[in-house]
């Protein structure tokens, strides 16, 4: 992608975001979108194919970092020091912090739906190594499974409850969830 196309496509993004500040995913359409981004139909359509791959690239943005394995040290965080599991989550914790000025209008409504099952496929990795408990005749994938849907509902809850810092989150999480 060219410099021309990056700064259209970053425009679309900034304009679908401000959207998402103001009012829920279902009531935007393309057009609210190009009218904010002021870029043609067809220049949408160019790299768009639809609202929801909108959406799907946005998720795609906010988890590039938030999922990376390098933990390094942030300006709000630093997990550098740290590998466990407790830190990744805090740490991912942290980075949807940032995007809780609109994070609302994502994880509710229609659009919730994309936003959990591209959250959860990413989630699946973290979770991975969760142990048995002892004796337990629970089959692994149905833990992973389960801490993965968990989490994902403690995020969406959150989203309607931001008062709480990344790290009460992240607690609560631990607390209820045994087996990391």
């Amino acid at each position: 992608m060219d410099r021309r196309q990056r700064k259209t496509r970053a425009a679309i993004l900034g304009a679908f975001i401000g959207l998402l500040k103001e009012k829920s995913y279902g009531k935007i359409t393309v057009q609210d979108i190009i009218d904010a981004a002021d870029v043609g139909r067809t220049t949408f359509y160019t790299h768009f194919e639809t609202k929801d791959d909108l959406l799907r690239s946005l998720c795609g943005e906010i988890f590039e970092h938030v999922f990376s394995h390098d933990l390094g040290k942030e300006k709000t965080h630093d997990f550098s020091e740290e590998h466990d599991t407790r830190a990744r989550v805090t740490h991912i914790l942290y980075h949807l912090q940032e995007h809780m000025d609109y994070l609302p209008g994502i994880v509710s409504g229609e659009s919730g739906e994309v936003f959990m099952a591209f959250f959860k496929e990413h989630l699946k990795g973290l979770f991975a190594h969760a142990r048995e408990a002892e004796g337990c005749a629970v089959p692994r994938d149905y833990i992973q499974n389960h801490m993965v849907c968990d989490f994902a509902e403690t995020v969406r809850w959150w989203t309607r409850n931001a008062r709480y810092t990344p790290e009460e989150i992240s607690s609560f999480f631990f607390e209820t969830t045994p087996l990391l």
